[in-house]
Order: C-alpha cells, then sequence, then structure tokens
C-alpha cells in the first residue's frame, strides 16, 4: 500500500484535472478508477473535486482559472518545493514564465502556476496542512509524470536550475534512452520528446491500472477517445494514451 507522508523539492506530489465541466468529469473519472469523489465548496458558486481512494487523497478535478474557460480540460502536475516564493523569484531568471504567483490556498499549502522555457505548464507546491496525493504507485493512482518537450536539453536545465534537481539517462531495453529526473538519488519523473508531430510541450500524467487493455475498453464506453492504442514498451510495462470527453489527455501504466 504505497503511502506518502511527505515529499522532497522537485518531486511531483500532485495531479489535477482543469476542465470545463466538472459533473461530465466526475461521471467520466469515476467508474474509470474506482474513485471516491467528494465536492468541496469553493465560494458561493464554485466547488472543488477531492479525489480518493480508501479514504486518501488522490487527485483533484478544478474548474479553469480565469482566461482559460474556453480551454480543452487538461491535466496539471505539481511539483513540490520547499519555498514557493523563493523558487518562482528564479523561474524568470533561469528563462521562465510566471502564470501565477505565489498565493495561499487556505491552510492547504502555498503555490503557484509557472512554465518552463519550452511552454509546459507545471505547478510549484509548498505544502500546509496538505503534502498532495498521499496514495500512489497502485492501481487507481498517479504512478508516474513526465516534461514532453521538443527540447529536454532546455526544459531539464531549466528545472535543475529552479530546483536543484539532477537528471540522468538511462538505457532502455529497445536500445534508446530515457531521460529520468532525479531527487535524493531516486527516478521520480521523466522527460522526452513528443511522440508525434503537433503535442505541445506539457506534464503527462499516467495512472497506474491492473488491465490497460480492459481499462482502454471501459474509458471508450464511458465516452472517452483512444490517443494511442494499447502498447508494450520492454522493461516498463503496458500503456495507452487516452483523452476524457472534454479533451483532457492521460496516460496509462501497467507495470
Amino acid at each position: 500500500m504505497p503511502k506518502f507522508e511527505k515529499y522532497a523539492q522537485g518531486t511531483p506530489s500532485y495531479v489535477e484535472l482543469v476542465t470545463p465541466d466538472q459533473a461530465a468529469a466526475k461521471e467520466f473519472y469515476g467508474p474509470l478508477f474506482g474513485w471516491e469523489l467528494e465536492d468541496v465548496p469553493m465560494g458561493e458558486d464554485d466547488y472543488y473535486v477531492a479525489v480518493r481512494k480508501e479514504g486518501d487523497a488522490v487527485a483533484g478535478i478544478s474548474w479553469p482559472m480565469p482566461g482559460l474557460e474556453d480551454h480543452p480540460a487538461f491535466w496539471c502536475v505539481y511539483l513540490t518545493v520547499d519555498d514557493v516564493d523563493a523558487v518562482t523569484a528564479r523561474v524568470a531568471g533561469a528563462g521562465g514564465r510566471v502564470d501565477a504567483e505565489p498565493f495561499d490556498v487556505m491552510d492547504m499549502g502555498r503555490m503557484s502556476a509557472i512554465a518552463d522555457p519550452t511552454g509546459a505548464r507545471v505547478n510549484l507546491w509548498q505544502p500546509g496542512t496538505s503534502i498532495g496525493t498521499e496514495r500512489a504507485n497502485e492501481p487507481g493512482t498517479p504512478v508516474w509524470n513526465e516534461v514532453v518537450t521538443p527540447d529536454v536539453p532546455a526544459a531539464t536545465r531549466f528545472y535543475s536550475d529552479v530546483l536543484g534537481v539532477t537528471w540522468e539517462k538511462q538505457s532502455m531495453e529497445d536500445g534508446g534512452a530515457y531521460t529520468c529526473l532525479v531527487v535524493d538519488g531516486r527516478p521520480v519523473g521523466g522527460a522526452m520528446v513528443p511522440p508525434m508531430e503537433g503535442v505541445p510541450p506539457h506534464w503527462n500524467v499516467y495512472f497506474d491500472v491492473g488491465d490497460v487493455d480492459a481499462t482502454v475498453e471501459r474509458a471508450v464506453g464511458l465516452g472517452g477517445t483512444v490517443l494511442a492504442p494499447a502498447f508494450d514498451v520492454p522493461g516498463v510495462g503496458r500503456m495507452a494514451v487516452l483523452a476524457d470527453p472534454q479533451g483532457g489527455a492521460f496516460s496509462l501504466m501497467a507495470t
């Protein structure tokens, strides 16, 4: 039972769906992953959907921020930092962009929204009462995150400069190489070039599932779209890439 109580700086620690239709998202993801979903009021008209498994925090489903109302749904990745103000202050000097300056999320933590020099957006999270994801690396929970960008050297250099993390090339069984994000000597994420033309820079979210093929079939039945049919990665596992009915792309992995 992979449960977490803290994350070191630079580690992906939470994933959040930003969608124009939270109700539709709940109808898709709830049965797809067996999630427990709770609407948490956030003001007079808005609410945040807390995603849990066996009572432990797994992810979240949010509404779009101002200016993104017409944007297709997308999954956000949060990286833990010790001091969000200090890290955010380094972003511009390292060639990145600050989309939202640091702000408090009640007593849960403090965050900012940034983009690396290649355009991939990511959020920074300084924990308060919430560390983010409490349960991961098992079916129905996040298992991996990676920045997908046409300029891996520029992106990885940026994260090293602002977060103090390192990156290592790892050989794959198929003869290729994969760039791993390393924190405290342990791979916690990755970086890769887009698998096809037209894919914008972004942080990709993988969810662990027991059976990729069965989950793909279930997703299609719930209104999802298959972006990449199930395929095997030697030495890693079986994967697939899907999109929810609102366009939010995500990946599945069974190891």
